[in-house]
């Protein structure tokens, strides 16, 4: 089985009334941390309106985050394509994709705020239909092709990238939510899947049916789905202990769930709680939330992974519900105790430090053949002798250094259980 990657998605969701300058500042260090913690992607999205969500051009925002890392790939999560001359969005992903020497996905959706559709004056009713249409020739340019289309959004005549992707080919993956419409298109155009509505009661509960509706529309185009391609979001908070990450989190929640969620969007079916523990309890005990210590997340994930069937990335979603610093703290953790548990990177430690202390006999020859020097050199022999420690104290700290060289890792949550 291959290891499950990890990424990041940041929206953003900021509340309103910290200074922009530095929100986005902070952003940067968070993907500059991602990628020394050694994060497979990081991804960004584009909005307009909401004052929440303020990075509307992600191509601009990654191309910072690019100089700034070396190893992480950088996705768009997600160009909302019907905003948008395809001819434009190819340009910019082959940029990007050259500055940051090959490590540009390209991540697109129809768009997820209404109220940005609105002030372009574009009718809901027709951002998925162009997300298809805009894909298709989208693909086409990225591989070379010189093309003229007309439609009743955009025109290209002869039209051809003067620079083309790096490596060939760029990653591509679509957003899905709750509907169909994503994952037929991923299957479509035998695309990556990047699962935003994993997030919520309903999206985790359809994850198994998503797929399915991948599958039938690549059998039905002529492709075949790959589950390493398919990514789902998930929202935490991590900390030493369930305590803890609930005192760091529960307001900043309340207020993301009250403000944002039912008060900004007004989500169908999303209900408002007045107090803060309310909302805390009622959101994680629906599980769209994860707030705990890493041995809750570990187990959140496998328990996602086996509700779904498998799939490739698990990308956590930034939020901004505890102070920077404990969100930091709380990345990090997922780095260092999640990641490897998760992909039984500690197995092996564990089986090396099992069969050490389990079978000792083979190793309590090794105060034998300390005394044994010893009593070789007669002064030496001597000095133990004369000497208030025993030859069998002598034995005993081996076995003692022996022991603690040997004692097994664990994670803060394991150490205060």
């Amino acid at each position: 089985m291959k290891p499950i990657k990890f990424g990041a998605f940041l929206a953003p969701h900021h509340p309103i009334g910290e200074n922009p300058i530095l929100q986005y500042r902070r952003d940067l260090d968070l993907v500059e941390q991602l990628d020394q913690l050694g994060f497979d992607e990081f991804w960004c999205g584009e909005h307009h309106s909401t004052g929440w969500e303020v990075i509307p051009s992600p191509e601009m925002f990654l191309a910072a985050a690019g100089e700034r890392t070396h190893r992480i790939n950088l996705g768009t999560g997600v160009v909302s394509l019907p905003y948008h001359n395809p001819y434009h969005v190819a340009q910019r992903i082959v940029q990007l994709d050259h500055m940051t020497n090959g490590r540009a996905i390209l991540g697109t959706g129809p768009g997820a705020l209404a109220s940005d559709a609105h002030m372009l004056g574009i009718d809901p009713m027709v951002l998925r239909d162009r997300q298809d249409e805009g894909i298709g020739v989208l693909r086409r340019l990225l591989a070379g092709e010189r093309l003229t289309y007309e439609c009743d959004w955009f025109n290209l005549y002869d039209a051809k990238l003067q620079l083309l992707p790096l490596r060939g080919e760029i990653p591509q993956a679509v957003a899905s939510m709750v509907s169909p419409s994503g994952m037929t298109l991923a299957g479509k155009y035998g695309m990556g899947i990047l699962s935003i509505g994993s997030m919520s009661t309903a999206g985790l509960a359809a994850l198994p049916l998503q797929w399915s509706f991948a599958e039938e529309s690549a059998a039905k185009h002529g492709h075949t789905m790959d589950r390493a391609n398919w990514r789902v979001l998930m929202n935490w908070h991590i900390a030493e202990t369930r305590e803890q990450a609930r005192a760091e989190a529960m307001q900043g929640l309340h207020r993301w769930h009250t403000e944002y969620t039912v008060g900004t969007l007004q989500r169908a079916g999303a209900e408002s709680w007045d107090s803060a523990e309310e909302t805390f309890d009622n959101l994680t005990g629906a599980g769209g939330v994860i707030i705990g210590t890493p041995d809750d997340l570990v187990k959140a994930i496998r328990d996602m992974s086996e509700l779904a069937g498998g799939f490739g990335t698990v990308v956590g979603f930034i939020n901004d519900f505890a102070h920077p610093e404990a969100i930091s703290r709380s990345w990090d953790m997922v780095a260092r105790y999640v990641l490897p548990e998760v992909n039984g990177m500690l197995d092996d430690y564990r089986e090396s430090n099992k069969f050490v202390r389990e079978n000792r006999e083979y190793f309590d020859r090794a105060g034998q053949a300390i005394l044994a020097k010893i009593n070789e050199n007669e002064r030496a022999a001597e000095a133990l002798h004369d000497a208030p420690t025993s030859a069998s104290a002598i034995a005993a700290h081996s076995d003692h250094m022996q022991s603690n060289s040997t004692q097994s890792n664990t994670t803060p949550s394991e150490a205060t259980s």
